[in-house]
């Protein structure tokens, strides 16, 4: 994804998080600066924006190292967030289940423990503690401690969750109803199309990360075959690690899915880049061999070969979207009128018997 793009959508996740963008920078670097990311001259000319914009947080697109960050916060006056940082205060933000609520609670402290001596650098003193080690014990060593103790809880809660959502596959599997998983990148309309297809109460917005829990539906093909479709959480560039790794529980469900359909936001100007983001983020999980179909959604927001939006379902046949072979042969639907949603119910009927098929001629 290029930069300005990249800068584009962190300005988003900005606002989606409820802050007010008020001025950005670009910087191209061959490498990084070791000690405050960004070039000494690029560090002063933001500091200097601030007396125009009067902001109170800096936002990083990257991840900084911890000693980075407490660098750039001495310098810069203001607290100062990465990438990783954001996004995980956004989960924070959406958690609406015990089970999300526990992932992204696991992310935000194997994300805070390496920061612990920053949080207090200015607090290096030497307190007794009853219960503790004893009172030879800091209070960086003391919150370690105790961070360390809460990972390992919730760890032990999570491995639970895991246990429960296999016994329920194992379910689905002696019940012989195959499994479609929406997987795509972030606002790309994965719970639009879930509740275009299954009628179901899906929360759907026009936002990031709108959706952190999976939400499974009965879906009645127009020859009577039924298939679950799952929803999960999506995906984005620079996906912190610590959040795919906590959210492993919910992305099994990916692994045992018999078809992933991969949504794509058609009106995107960074499509061929989340096409390639998501990609790259199923084969970091070990899914790159999973059978994967593409849909184009928002068809409803294209424009014809002539530049006049798309008025009607029988527009969208015209709609010519530059899509990368990753997503060829892709079919263009909206989620939220319904538009192109039979073609799509023949092409999972068509898949969907061409894997029991596979699987039935399978030693």
């Amino acid at each position: 994804m290029a930069a300005a793009e990249s800068l584009r959508e962190l300005g988003r996740l900005a606002e989606t998080a409820g802050a007010s963008v008020v001025g950005q920078a670009l910087q191209r670097r061959a490498h990084p600066d070791p000690a405050t990311f960004v070039g000494s001259g690029k560090l002063r000319e933001i500091q200097a924006a601030r007396a125009e914009t009067g902001y109170s947080v800096v936002l990083f697109d990257e991840q900084l190292a911890p000693a980075q960050q407490l660098r750039l916060e001495s310098a810069l006056d203001v607290k100062v967030l990465d990438r990783s940082a954001l996004i995980l205060d956004i989960f924070a933000s959406r958690a609406r289940t015990r089970e999300a609520a526990l992932q992204v609670e696991l992310a935000q402290h194997e994300y805070l423990l390496p920061r612990l001596r920053g949080q207090w650098q200015h607090l290096e003193r030497m307190e007794g503690a009853i219960g503790s080690r004893g009172p030879g014990e800091t209070q960086l060593e003391t919150d370690r401690r105790l961070i360390g103790q809460r990972i390992a809880r919730l760890k032990r809660d999570i491995e639970q969750v895991r246990r429960q959502r296999a016994l329920h596959r194992r379910r689905r599997t002696q019940q012989g109803i195959p499994v479609v998983a929406l997987v795509g990148y972030t606002n790309a309309g994965k719970s639009s199309l879930l509740r275009a297809l299954a009628g179901a109460e899906a929360y759907a917005a026009d936002e990031l990360f709108a959706t952190l829990d999976p939400l499974t539906r009965r879906v009645v093909l127009p020859g009577g075959e039924a298939f679950l479709l799952t929803d999960t959480v999506g995906f984005i560039q620079k996906l912190p690690a610590q959040l795919i790794s906590a959210f492993r529980a919910t992305l099994e469900e990916l692994a045992t899915a018999d078809l992933l359909l991969h949504v794509v936001d058609a009106t995107s100007p960074a499509l061929a880049a989340q096409v390639a983001t998501v990609l790259a983020t199923l084969a970091g999980l070990g899914l790159a061999e999973r059978r994967v179909v593409a849909v184009l959604n928002k068809g409803d927001g294209c424009v014809l070969p002539d530049g006049t939006p798309v008025a009607s379902e029988a527009d969208l046949p015209r709609v010519d979207v530059q899509v990368p072979e990753a997503a060829r042969g892709a079919l263009l639907v909206s989620a939220l009128h319904g538009w192109g949603l039979d073609a799509l119910r023949r092409r999972l009927t068509f898949e969907l018997g061409s894997s029991a098929t596979a699987g039935a001629a399978a030693p």
